[in-house]
Order: structure tokens, then sequence, then C-alpha cells
């Protein structure tokens, strides 16, 4: 819970730098911008002090420079891909994106569809923005990406594509997830720029792994540990040591595409502006760690997590061999263990006095652990988030912050209106009975404005909570783990 991380430090940092990146150029800057924009909850967890907006914030200090230009591939339109944390295409995502940046007083110049297929899902997309005032652009296959350079830059190639007509000197590159052609746009508009006598500029943002920290320093194996599934690995920066004799560290994928890169500049520009994968970075966030072990501290936990969500996807019946497989070794590098962590001692600890019945634990702000059960009227983590509520406002354990008067008729509406065999409450139904009994209980009222002292705390649960509880618990900004067990292993099929 300690603070780690200077989040003012950052914005003034990370924005001039990018101005410095700017003037470097003939005043024309393409920023891919990788990562999450909004809601960057990875790096708010591993660098405490990090807000979640903060790359869109740093963005709003140069919304007079910037444009924004979202691409998407034709191939994740055709085939309605979905982003897995919003639960919504790519498509509709891009739509999302500009709401949203408009919404925040930043200028959308258009959107590039690239690897572009002629479908017509494609063309009601185009036709879509188009009819709402956003410019469309569209680039093309090239064949022998991205080991043909030659052919790459070239009029056979990047001078197939539209040049997208940008007006502002800072052009941020992004899209709705990986693999949608980012850095191929900003490369495909360098050629296009340099034909038009504009000695544009290429740079990257991405927040990990960062670079001036030790390749296993925490942080960075956490980022690891948040792209098992893509596999990605850190790597110390060969091109970077062997240019300035300074051990820098990269990612595979950017080590390996370099030279690549690094030809394509040659071929646009006569000279690359860069040595390394390193150089081509912006990212000043390792430049605003003011706590190193408050980070590291994070970090380790933030590993724990996605090693126990890793066991619980398997044992939904998700193929993620590989990423246990990596986040054992993580694991390892990071001298972690299962089970160390007072929440998970603590959620055990309850269940083993209730002869194995479901328990939850809540770690608060102070070190304090409290725990819930499986009882009658409330599941085990809705027992514990009113247990903890309790003890922040110094409430007695033994007085009812709700009735049982008041918690029985709405297991009556569950049970025999609404379908449900389950008749303990679940933490949102629990949260909104602790609401209604606030207006006429005082006790209840102070309980309930301790909710905000919540965030950030983290919560274990021996058995897989229902995705209504773990929604609320995310919802409220807790940190939750489940072991990788159901509360009755005796239905295979279905879980509920």
């Amino acid at each position: 819970m300690k603070k780690g991380f200077d989040n003012a430090k950052y914005l003034q940092m990370q924005s001039q730098h990018i101005r410095e990146r700017i003037a470097q150029f003939d005043n024309k800057l393409y920023l891919e911008f990788g990562g999450k924009l909004f809601d960057d909850y990875h790096a708010s967890r591993v660098l405490p002090g990090f807000e979640p907006d903060s790359k869109l914030q740093m963005l709003l200090q140069l919304k007079e420079q910037a444009e924004i230009v979202i691409v998407i591939s034709a191939q994740d339109i055709i085939s309605s891909k979905v982003r897995g944390d919003y639960g919504i295409t790519y498509d509709l995502d891009v739509l999302r994106l500009i709401d949203a940046f408009q919404g925040m007083g930043l200028f959308v110049g258009s959107v590039c569809v690239t690897m572009y297929t002629a479908a017509p899902e494609v063309e009601a997309f185009e036709h879509k923005l188009n009819s709402v005032g956003v410019r469309t652009f569209r680039h093309y296959k090239i064949p022998g990406y991205p080991n043909d350079v030659a052919r790459i830059v070239s009029d056979e190639g990047y001078g197939k594509n539209d040049y997208i007509e940008t007006q502002r000197p800072l052009v941020v590159i992004t899209a709705p997830g990986p693999g949608s052609g980012k850095m191929a746009t900003c490369l495909s508009q360098l050629y296009h720029e340099h034909k038009r006598g504009v000695k544009a500029g290429y740079a990257k943002f991405e927040t990990f792994p960062i670079w001036n920290l030790p390749l296993k320093h925490p942080v960075n194996l956490a980022y690891e540990a948040a792209t098992a599934d893509l596999n990605d690995v850190n790597m110390i920066d060969p091109f970077h040591l062997e240019a300035y004799g300074v051990t820098t560290v990269n990612y595979n994928r950017d080590i390996e595409i370099f030279p690549v890169v690094n030809a394509m500049f040659e071929l646009i520009a006569g000279k690359s502006p860069y040595k390394s994968p390193t150089d081509m970075g912006v990212n000043m966030a390792g430049n605003c760690i003011v706590d190193d072990e408050a980070c590291r501290e994070a970090s380790r936990n933030e590993i724990i997590r996605r090693y126990f969500k890793a066991l619980c996807d398997h044992k939904t019946g998700k193929n993620v061999d590989s990423e246990i497989f990596k986040l054992e070794l993580l694991l390892n590098q990071a001298g972690l263990a299962v089970g160390d962590r007072a929440v998970e001692k603590q959620a055990h600890a309850a269940a083993e006095r209730t002869g194995g019945a479901p328990a939850a634990a809540i770690e608060l702000p102070d070190g304090t652990v409290v725990t819930g059960k499986n009882g009658p009227l409330l599941g085990a983590a809705s027992s514990a988030l009113l247990n903890a509520l309790k003890k922040l406002a110094g409430i007695d354990h033994e007085i009812d912050l709700v009735s049982a008067r008041a918690i029985e008729p709405i297991q009556t509406l569950k049970t025999n209106y609404l379908g449900s065999r389950n008749p303990r409450l679940h933490t949102d139904e629990i949260l909104i009975a602790l609401s209604s009994s606030a207006a006429e209980n005082e006790t209840a009222a102070v309980a309930l404005q301790q909710l905000s002292k919540l965030k950030g705390c983290d919560m274990h649960s021996t058995v897989i909570l229902s995705s209504v509880d773990t929604d609320t618990i995310k919802r409220l900004g807790m940190y939750l783990t489940c072991e990788p067990a159901y509360e009755q292993e005796d239905r295979k099929y279905h879980k509920k």
C-alpha cells in the first residue's frame, strides 16, 4: 500500500521528453502508443502511485500538439475479434476509443484499416465512420513483410498505402489491441512524408518492460507474467550495449525486428536516427520510482495474482498449460512461493476452522487480515467484506450491520422468483442491503463510508468465486486471488 511512484513527476517528465523528441525531427513525430491508454490497472498495481489514466493525462498536456490515428486490422473486423478485458469487438472498441478521446478534448484525426481486405464487414465499418465525419484510410498487405525490405520500402510496398493526412506535430498511433499494425502504419507514414520532403520521425511509447531497471527486477518480471500468453521475454538490448556500453532492457519482439526496422529507416531517410530498440523508446517511468522496495513488493504480489488466475483458468477448462509453466518459472526467478502471503494463510486457517468450508480473507491497509466464511445468510466473500468494513469503522465484530430480517426477503426473492439455488447473498447484494440499512441505521452508514478504503487491498478466496462476486470486488478496486477449486467439486459440467 506504500506509494512507490511519483505520478506528478511522471506526467511532467514524460510530456517534456516527447516534446524534445518532436523537436529532433522536422516537427513531425509518429508515436506508436503501446499498452492501454485508459484503465492501465497493471501499471497501477506494480507501480503504486501510478494512476490508471496517467498516459491519458500525459497526452492531455500535449493536446494542442497532438492528434490521434486509430488503426485496426481488417482481419480483426472480419473475424469479430474480442477484447478480453471489455468483452467487446475490436471495431466497437474503435468507436468507444473515439468517443473517449473526443470526450477528453483530444483530436481524433482518422482511422486506418490495415491489411485491407475487401469485405462487407470492412466496408460497413468504414461507411459508419465516414457517416459521422471520421475519415478512413487503407493500408494493404505487402508480400514478404517484414523481411523483404527493398520491396516494402518502395512504391510497390508502402507506396501503395493511402497517405494518412495529418495536421499536427505529434501523431499518436494507437489501436484496440496488439497485432493491429501500429508500427507498420508509422513506417508507412514516414515513407510518404519523406517523399513529400518532410523529415518526420518515429518513436515508441510502451511502459513495460522498463528499460532502465534491471532485467530481473520484479517490475519487469511482472510484465512477463502479464504477457505470459504472448510468450514475451525480457532481454538485454544487445544493440544498445554494443553502441553505448550501457545495459538496458527491452523485449524479444522489438529486439528481433530492430535490424529490419533499422534497414527501413535507412532506405526511407538515408540514415537511421537510432542505434538500438531502446533508442526508439520514450518511456520515463523508471525515472519516477520513488520507493523501489514498494514497487518490488507490489510486483511480486502481481506475479502471484497472475499465477492464481492461470490456475483458475486451467480449472475452468482453458488451455493455459504453457502460461502456467512460464509463470512457475517467473515465481522461481522472483523467489516466490504460493501460500506465503498473510492473506492466503488466514483464508486457509479460516477454512480449516470450519471443516474445509469456503472462506475468504482481506488484508487491510494497516496489514490487519480479516476473514469470512460461508453461513446460512452470506457467502464467504460477502462475510469477509462486512467484517472488513466493521474493522475499518471500529465497529464491534458481534454487531450485525444488516439484520437477518432484512436479508431473508432477499433470499426469498432469489430462490423463489429468480431461480437461484444459492440462497446466500453475493457481495453486490449485501452491499445493496447495507445501503438500504444505512438510511435508518447509523452504524451501517458508518460502515458504508469505509468502502473507499478497500481500494488496493488484497483478497484471497479458498474457492473460485462467482462472476458476480469477482466483478464487484474488482469495481471496489481490490486485488482478488482464488484457489483453483470449486465450492461444489461434484458438479463437473456447469459451475455457478
